[in-house]
């Protein structure tokens, strides 16, 4: 039997990429679904999908990371429901604008670091508790090879994932002696709404990020993701880094692919 199946498993940011690729992959497998974004018009559009093609279970919230409140009111609704997640997939977050730190937006800085550090935060502190006391979950993290490397302009960005690199690692220190895991996975290139977001709508110069070779796509990552929620319960996947062949680090990528 799949390891998946019958589970319950939470995404966050469930409307597009990465996201939206795991639950189709997670549904896959057989699992019940919670997804939550802040497009519920794309989110119940996917519940459709997965309920018409797999017969998944699907519960759907437009919940917004950022919102402390709503997360908190989001889990305990879930919790009067008897559903504690088996497995949390932290997938919400961006990049906002590519500038250098002295000329950069503070309104992109506070988008980056409410999301990416704060959101993951917020919805880890309300479900780690019940995790514990149900004596069972894996909190998957999505990180990115921006947490291990620094690069031009990217300050603020590389900032909230190393600081998600940081978390995973004190979380894992934190749970000891629980039996809840903690992982991350933390991809390179991949070719989803992520430029188009940073450049603020900008297609052109996001699909410009991805020409000369061929990036990761949402259900390469979404495979590993659900290889390490696969694990047996007494293997942790602590860390996943994952690149496309064409990259080697943040610096080297070979744009010689057609």
């Amino acid at each position: 039997m799949d390891r998946i199946e019958e589970r319950t498993v939470l995404v966050t940011g469930a409307s597009a990429g990465i996201g939206r690729a795991c639950a189709r992959r997670f549904a896959a497998s057989g699992a019940g679904l919670v997804l939550w974004a802040r497009r519920l018009d794309r989110l119940e559009e996917l519940a459709d999908e997965l309920r018409s093609a797999q017969g998944a279970e699907v519960r759907v919230a437009e919940v917004d990371v950022r919102d402390r409140e709503a997360v908190g009111r989001q889990a305990s609704r879930l919790a009067e429901e008897g559903v504690v997640p088996d497995i949390l997939v932290n997938n919400a977050g961006l990049a906002s604008g590519l500038d250098p730190i002295q000329a950069g937006d503070p309104e992109d800085w506070d988008r980056m670091i409410d999301t990416n550090v704060k959101g993951l935060l917020n919805v880890s502190r309300a479900f780690l508790p019940r995790m514990i006391e149900a004596g069972r979950g894996h909190v998957i993290n999505l990180g990115s090879t921006a947490g291990h490397q620094v690069y031009p302009r990217g300050n603020v960005y590389n900032a909230s994932k190393f600081a998600v690199k940081a978390l995973t690692e004190g979380m894992n220190v934190d749970l000891s002696g629980t039996p809840v895991r903690v992982s991350s996975v933390d991809p390179g290139f991949v070719h989803t709404e992520f430029s188009k977001v940073r450049f603020h709508g900008n297609e052109e110069r996001a699909e410009a990020v991805y020409d000369g070779f061929h990036p990761l796509t949402a259900e390469d990552v979404a495979d590993t993701i659900h290889y390490v929620a696969s694990a047996p319960d007494h293997v942790n996947v602590f860390q996943v880094i994952l690149l496309p062949a064409a990259q080697r680090n943040v610096y080297v990528l070979d744009r010689r692919e057609s």
